[in-house]
């Protein structure tokens, strides 16, 4: 039964497909705090892991994809036209320190729980942000 709800932000889905921490909290914790991303933070993992990070990682799309699909299945998307409903809201928050990462935000707002990013510009944006170093406090809180 979950109780607990975190969005994930794109910095943590790849970090989970590319190490071990992340991929680990996820996989232990997904019967017991349902995670979430945006369409649009999936989309953005997704388009660095395809372009940049597994060249950089020397991963072959066969090695990461699998990896990255089996974390999509224990993440639920929330479609961007969903997040619409607090686009300004979000955008009003995260505006003055980068206003791409909304979406995230948004998906915080309308589900009243904290971000598990490693970015720093959700710091001041209103919402509950966890770094991968502190975020098993709130996970393990069950």
């Amino acid at each position: 039964m979950q109780h607990k709800r975190l969005v994930i932000d794109a910095n943590i889905l790849i970090r989970a497909v590319l190490g071990h921490r992340a991929r680990y909290l996820i996989e232990h914790y997904c019967e017991s705090v349902a995670f979430y991303t945006a369409e649009t933070n999936a989309e953005e993992a997704e388009f660095y892991l395809t372009t940049e990070l597994t060249a950089k990682h020397n991963l072959s799309e066969s090695v990461w994809r699998p990896v990255y699909v089996g974390i999509l299945n224990t993440v639920q998307i929330i479609a961007d036209d969903i997040l619409i409903e607090v686009e300004s809201k979000a955008k009003a928050r995260i505006a003055s320190r980068d206003v791409n990462d909304w979406p995230a935000v948004a998906a915080a707002l309308l589900l009243d729980c904290p971000v598990w990013t490693e970015d720093k510009d959700f710091f001041g944006a209103g919402i509950a942000t966890w770094t991968t170093i502190t975020v098993e406090l709130y996970l393990a809180d069950t």
